[in-house]
């Protein structure tokens, strides 16, 4: 008897995780169906080109594709106007599990003495605008192990120049979040918490009738070089993620945008 309830354990353990695959499947294929869902209006929101993990969330500041494998996001969207660069909502500082996922994700505890900074994606200065994005900004689902060299330095840096284009062309659409291929730097935390490769950027304005996009590369090393040196096209960007960015434009002005960098629009030389 002993035997047999071992058995029916081990059955039971196998038709869970079956069952766990099978959703986590039916969630990965809705998300990559998106594209013929998204009001047009919702230039921001990218498609996902490989088989990954994704649970898709909309929240009030932001929206995120989830990778409850990684315990990171596989992108956060959102669009910044200049009247929300005018909030005057404070900062938060508590960090929260995000009540919506299904699945782990990281906590606290995994960032205890492990070297990294809670980074956010969608930057809890762009949310001054409510308090509930505030909030919901400091989900886990919108953080990524950082270096604090990085985090406080060049990304940021880009951070207050996104704030500065959103004032700029009265609107701004960004994309954001880790790249993962080689995750030569290991994990931090009982959850292990993926630490990134590097972390990446797209932005999309509209000028003078036109769009016009930037692409952004960031290597996860202390350092900073000049900010013309992280620039690139979406399509590099495309390359090194796998996700589908601006696919709500027509097909041609998406070709253009994405191919090449019109630097006067950003600003450099």
């Amino acid at each position: 008897m002993r035997k047999k309830r071992k058995n029916s354990k081990h059955q039971k353990f196998v038709l869970n995780t079956l069952l766990l695959l099978i959703v986590a499947g039916a969630v990965w294929y809705q998300n990559s169906c998106q594209r013929a869902t998204f009001p047009t209006e919702q230039l921001e929101l990218p498609q996902l080109t490989t088989q990954v993990p994704s649970q898709q969330i909309a929240h009030q500041g932001y929206t995120v594709s989830y990778n409850s494998a990684w315990r990171l996001p596989n992108w956060v969207a959102y669009q910044l106007t200049a009247q929300e660069v005018e909030g005057d909502v404070s900062r938060s500082n508590h960090f929260y599990a995000d009540p919506l996922v299904m699945g782990m994700q990281a906590t606290n505890d995994d960032y205890k003495k492990s070297g990294y900074d809670k980074g956010h994606m969608a930057p809890a200065a762009d949310m001054k605008w409510s308090e509930t994005a505030m909030r919901e900004s400091f989900y886990f689902t919108n953080i990524c192990p950082q270096l604090h060299n990085l985090n406080a330095g060049i990304w940021q840096d880009f951070e207050d120049k996104t704030r500065q284009w959103a004032k700029q062309y009265q609107t701004v659409y960004v994309v954001c979040g880790p790249v993962v291929n080689q995750n030569r730097l290991g994990t931090i935390g009982q959850n292990n918490v993926v630490v990134p490769d590097g972390f990446y950027k797209v932005l999309l304005v509209e000028t003078n009738g036109r769009y016009e996009a930037l692409g952004l590369l960031f290597d996860h090393v202390a350092g900073r070089k000049k900010q013309k040196e992280y620039v690139c096209t979406v399509d590099s960007v495309e390359k090194v993620t796998g996700i589908d960015f601006f696919c709500r434009l027509a097909d041609d002005v998406e070709k253009r945008v994405e191919s090449q960098v019109n630097y006067p629009v950003w600003g450099f030389k």
